[in-house]
């Protein structure tokens, strides 16, 4: 796994997202409201509308522009109008640092 530094743990706060770059991609950076973190590609699948400025709540983000949810342990999406999920990559917390891999997808 080639981990890449995306900010530090007190960078983020819960129910919010983060957008970040990693290897030219977009992730948003995820804490959920029971503190844990996430990262999803930051692109909703049915627009291109970026998903970390749209809402946290609890287990989900949702797209701003058009409502679609999207489950942050898998990237699946809840609800219409989308309906390809959102690729969900490895993340890891070490020593206060958040570590993305994107070479590595979650498949649930």
């Amino acid at each position: 796994m080639t981990a890449t530094r995306v900010c530090g743990l007190d960078e983020l706060s819960p129910a919010t997202a983060k957008k970040v770059v990693v290897d030219g991609r977009l992730v948003a950076v995820v804490m959920d409201s029971a503190g844990a973190v996430h990262a999803l590609g930051d692109t909703c699948t049915h627009g291109e509308i970026s998903l970390s400025e749209g809402f946290v709540e609890d287990d989900a983000i949702e797209c701003w522009a058009h409502g679609s949810k999207f489950e942050l342990a898998t990237g699946k999406p809840r609800n219409f109008p989308a309906y390809e999920p959102v690729p969900v990559y490895t993340v890891s917390v070490e020593n206060g640092d958040v570590l993305v891999d994107v070479e590595t997808t979650i498949t649930p």
